[in-house]
C-alpha cells in the first residue's frame, strides 16, 4: 500500500534596510515579529546588524540570495533602499513593497503605520500591482572590459573630483543631437523623472508612460534643455577629451565604473520589469499631491 505524503512549502518574507538607523529596526522588528506569528519566515542579509530578541527566529542568507524562493520583498527605509531591494529582485520575478522610512518617498509609498496591514494584503495577493520596466546600462571600455547593470531610476554620467566641466557628446538611435559642456547627464526612465532628473528641470512623467527623460546637469549653455525620448530609443554617450576633467558612470546611485574619452555607454529600456505593490486605491496624483504639497484647496480632506 503506497503512503502518501505531503510538501509543506513555507511562505519566506525577505526584508531589507539601512538597520543602523533605529527607526528602520523598529519596523523591522515590528515585521518580524507580526510575521513569526504567522508562521511566515523572516529573511535579512547575512551580516545585517539587526539586534532582535532571541525568541524571534530569523533566517539569514547572503544578499544574492534575499530574493531566491520569497514571496515578497519589503524595503524598509527611503527611495534609495528601495532601488537597492529592486536590484535584488529583478531577475527573481519576486513582487516588492517599500515603507516609508526615508524623507520623500516617491517609490516607498507605505507609511509605518500601515506596514502590517499593507503586508498581510501583499501576502494575500490583494494589493495592486505596478509593473515598472528597468534601464540596462552598457558601458563600452576599449582595452579594459565591458560592463551592464540595470536601473530603475536613472543612469548617470558625471563628473568626479574636479572644478571643471565635462565635454561631451549624445547620440539618440545613432543620430546626433548635440555637444553638451557641464557636470554631466542624466537619462531617467517614467519611473526616475521624480529623482534628479527633476531637479535638472526635467518633467514629471507619469510612470507607465512609454519615455525616456535626458537632462542635461548644469549646462554651460542655457538652451541646453532636457527633452523626452521614446523609451525604445538607445541613446548613446561619449566623453570628449579635456584637461584634468575626470567622469563616471553611476546607475541608481551604484558606481558602474570610470568613463574616460574612448570609452562609449549605450542606455536603453531593459525586458525586465520590476512588481511594485501599492496599497487598493493607490493614486498616484495623490502621491504627488502628498509629496510635493500640491492641491492645498477643496480637495485638501481627502488626502
Amino acid at each position: 500500500m503506497l503512503q502518501s505524503t505531503m510538501t509543506i512549502i513555507e511562505t519566506t518574507c525577505s526584508i531589507v534596510g539601512r538597520f543602523a538607523d533605529e527607526r528602520v529596526a523598529e519596523s523591522a522588528r515590528i515585521l518580524i515579529e507580526h510575521l513569526s506569528e504567522r508562521a511566515i519566515r523572516p529573511r535579512i542579509a547575512l551580516g545585517s546588524e539587526l539586534a532582535l530578541p532571541p525568541d524571534l527566529q530569523i533566517e539569514r542568507v547572503p544578499e544574492s540570495q534575499l530574493a531566491d524562493g520569497a514571496k515578497l520583498m519589503v524595503a524598509i527605509g527611503g527611495d534609495g533602499t528601495l532601488l537597492y531591494a529592486a536590484r535584488l529582485v529583478a531577475d527573481k520575478d519576486v513582487p516588492l513593497i517599500g515603507i516609508n522610512r526615508g524623507r520623500l518617498g516617491f517609490l516607498t509609498d507605505v507609511l509605518p503605520q500601515d506596514m502590517i496591514a499593507s503586508v498581510d494584503a501583499a501576502l494575500a495577493g490583494k494589493s495592486e500591482v505596478d509593473e515598472r520596466p528597468l534601464l540596462e546600462a552598457r558601458l563600452l571600455r576599449p582595452g579594459r572590459g565591458e560592463s551592464r547593470i540595470l536601473a530603475l531610476n536613472d543612469v548617470v554620467v558625471q563628473k568626479v573630483e574636479t572644478g571643471r566641466m565635462l565635454d561631451f557628446e549624445t547620440w539618440i538611435d545613432g543620430v546626433y543631437v548635440n555637444n553638451h559642456g557641464g557636470d554631466g547627464l542624466v537619462v531617467a526612465s517614467a519611473t526616475g523623472s521624480t529623482a534628479y532628473a527633476l531637479s535638472c528641470g526635467g518633467p514629471i512623467i507619469s510612470p507607465h508612460l512609454d519615455v525616456l527623460v535626458v537632462a542635461p546637469i548644469c549646462p554651460h549653455t542655457l538652451s541646453d534643455r532636457p527633452i523626452v525620448i521614446s523609451a525604445n530609443s538607445v541613446v548613446t554617450v561619449t566623453l570628449i577629451e579635456r584637461f584634468e576633467a575626470r567622469a563616471q558612470v553611476t546607475c541608481d546611485g551604484v558606481v558602474a565604473g570610470d568613463f574616460l574619452p574612448g570609452d562609449r555607454l549605450e542606455i536603453h529600456r531593459s525586458r525586465r520589469k520590476i512588481r511594485l505593490l501599492h496599497p487598493a486605491g493607490f493614486e498616484y496624483y495623490r502621491l504627488l499631491r502628498s509629496k510635493l504639497h500640491w492641491g492645498r484647496g477643496a480637495y485638501d480632506t481627502i488626502e
